[in-house]
């Protein structure tokens, strides 16, 4: 099953949800604020995505420039980036698409196109 990590007030997340209904594409909404990937969890999807961590963050966040990680994160430990991104689902990039097959941060249609077969 499709699952998509969204925020309900990320106006990128609407556009990929609406995108994915248009399609007819079956999906679970997984709310990313409240019910956030565990650090197991973003590890196991971070290898399947074969994208670099930083990817994986949410840049363009509050929370993000509130810890001031533009400075951070070149020089931070992976473990310690995975265990900052599994505190707080606002540091992940979203939308989060995972398929059987893909792992996708943020909504690029021709990207969900491919992963997606549509």
């Amino acid at each position: 099953m499709t699952k998509v990590y969204c925020y309900d007030r990320c106006t990128t997340c609407k556009k990929a949800l609406a995108w994915l209904d248009a399609n007819g594409v079956k999906y679970e909404k997984i709310d990313i604020k409240a019910d956030h990937p565990d650090e197991p969890t973003l590890r196991k999807l971070h290898k399947k995505s074969a994208l670099p961590l930083r990817k994986f963050f949410n840049t363009s966040g509050m929370l993000y420039r509130e810890l001031n990680l533009s400075q951070k994160l070149a020089d931070m430990p992976e473990d310690e980036q995975f265990k900052l991104l599994a505190s707080d689902g606002m540091l992940v990039k979203r939308p989060l698409l995972v398929t059987d097959s893909a792992v996708l941060t943020g909504f690029k249609e021709p990207d969900w196109k491919a992963a997606l077969g549509v």
